[in-house]
């Protein structure tokens, strides 16, 4: 059961993600190409290992429409957030230790170390962005624009999550 603490800041988090995201990350085209970093995915990420997939999935599309809502997106980001709610499963437990994981942890880099998280949320980032670009061009015709995209997005954004590990839960 979630405790009232890590309710609370798991709120906290959503409002702040979302607005880093629409009113910063929004703002910053990497190429001519409408490249846009996501971070608010970190709140997926985040969630506590034991979080049912149900309700994961029901706070990625929150998280996600309520982007597309500020992004005038269409439910882009609320299709690509459900589809790694749905995997995020799947890849914690391909990335699972043998004994599992502790009971009450969290996907962190300071509790599952950088090579664990940099796999975990690459994965997430990686088919958040593929998902993301292919609906979003709905076409093969221009399949070297899509991975140029899928390629820069992911990159920066995977970055962008790393450095917020740092700097936001120090030891």
């Amino acid at each position: 059961m979630m405790s009232i603490n890590i309710l609370l800041r798991n709120i906290t988090r959503f409002i702040a993600l979302v607005l880093v995201q629409v009113f910063i990350f929004n703002n910053i085209h990497l190429t001519g190409f409408g490249v846009i970093p996501v971070i608010y995915i970190l709140y997926i990420i985040l969630l506590p290992f034991e979080t049912p997939k149900w309700l994961v999935m029901i706070l990625a599309f929150l998280i996600g429409f309520s982007i597309d809502i500020f992004s005038d997106t269409l439910g882009l980001n609320a299709a690509a957030s459900v589809l790694i709610a749905f995997i995020r499963p799947l890849i914690l437990n391909k990335l699972s230790p043998r004994d599992g994981y502790e009971i009450g942890s969290f996907p962190r880099v300071y509790y599952q170390g950088v090579n664990w998280f940099v796999k975990y949320a690459s994965s997430l980032v990686l088919i958040h962005q593929l998902t993301y670009y292919m609906l979003e061009s709905f076409s093969f015709e221009s399949v070297l624009i899509i991975f140029f995209k899928i390629v820069i997005a992911s990159i920066v954004s995977i970055i962008l999550i790393i450095i917020s590990q740092y700097i936001i839960f120090r030891k």
